[in-house]
């Protein structure tokens, strides 16, 4: 099939191109730097069969994006910014769902999130769960666009929705939150909290896209969770694959929180200022719980690589990329 692919510079987007062209399908993207898009994907081998340059929040790019596609995957959203990045955020959802069903193209894929249902009701977040609306303007933006994907859904729109917990793994463009929290607890220390993290790698959601990446199958929702860890698992498993001692700093909950409204503060300030925690991101990483990923591992065949796995390959991308020197690497500094 040919695919209409947004994000496709970004970490997850760029491994989606490379799984969607490695299954047989063209790919089309929609880009706003079309350098960029050949600096992030050549190397990956990706070679798009046509490229729209503009902006997901203008429904005419789109359009032209999709009019000659059978099929779409919406793997954009910007993550900082005012209220400017909700409006475009939501209008990209609302564009490559809305104008992808109106032309009949099959199936629609949104990358949603697991933030827009947390915290769950449950002791494990599913696909069914209620979202939730977060405080950020991007989390707001998430549990918008979430909301338009289960009325399409709901009305029998062919609209899969894809829900990545913490997404890690090697080649991020960025580098992404993500890459940066392991980056800085390794540098810093590992946080003596409650909660963890949802570790799913980078390539394994690009396998779950390109699987479900096929025609009239109906709406679908899929969860990819991959395995939750406790910081101090990772912060385990840190330790063996570098050979480094990794620091345990003493954490609790209230501290955290305390420390990420600082930030946010700062960050008001001071937009440069390059640290990943936020008030937000402190309530995920204390009261986070697993994920029920079931239904994708029994449908689709997917099965996760082990939390070693992705991370033993996220840190020998960060040091490879100058993220890491040799001294926090270890033995990964190769």
């Amino acid at each position: 099939m040919r695919v209409g692919l947004t994000g496709a510079t970004g970490f997850l987007g760029s491994h989606i191109a490379e799984a969607l062209q490695r299954a047989g399908h063209d790919l089309v993207l929609l880009v706003r730097n079309e350098e960029k898009a050949e600096r992030v994907l050549t190397p990956r081998g990706v070679w798009p069969a046509r490229t729209v340059v503009g902006d997901i929040a203008d429904p005419a790019c789109v359009r032209r994006l999709l009019e000659s596609c059978d099929a779409a995957v919406h793997a954009a959203a910007q993550f900082y910014g005012d209220e400017r990045v909700l409006r475009a955020n939501v209008a990209g959802v609302r564009n490559m769902l809305g104008i992808g069903c109106e032309i009949g193209l099959d199936p629609v894929i949104y990358i949603s999130t697991i933030a827009a249902m947390f915290p769950p009701p449950g002791a494990v977040i599913t696909v069914d769960d209620p979202i939730v609306t977060m405080k950020t303007t991007y989390g707001r933006s998430k549990s918008e666009g979430e909301r338009i994907a289960r009325e399409m859904q709901a009305d029998g729109s062919p609209v899969v929705t894809i829900y990545p917990g913490a997404i890690q793994g090697p080649d991020d463009p960025g580098p992404t939150e993500g890459s940066k929290g392991v980056r800085d607890r390794i540098r810093f220390g590992f946080p003596r909290t409650s909660g963890g993290l949802p570790l799913v790698d980078v390539r394994d959601v690009a396998a779950i896209a390109a699987a479900v990446c096929a025609p009239a199958r109906g709406p679908r929702r899929y969860m990819a969770g991959g395995n939750f860890i406790t910081w101090m698992e990772e912060a385990e498993l840190c330790e063996e694959l570098t050979g480094c001692p990794m620091r345990r700093i003493p954490a609790p909950r209230w501290t955290l929180r305390a420390i990420g409204r600082a930030v946010d503060l700062i960050k008001k300030v001071a937009p440069s200022f390059d640290y990943p925690l936020t008030s937000e991101a402190a309530v995920f990483a204390t009261r986070m719980v697993p994920c029920d990923s079931s239904r994708t591992v029994e449908e689709i065949g997917i099965r996760f690589r082990p939390a070693v796995e992705t991370l033993r390959d996220t840190i020998a991308w960060l040091y490879e990329s100058g993220e890491l020197d040799a001294k926090h690497a270890g033995n990964l500094a190769r």
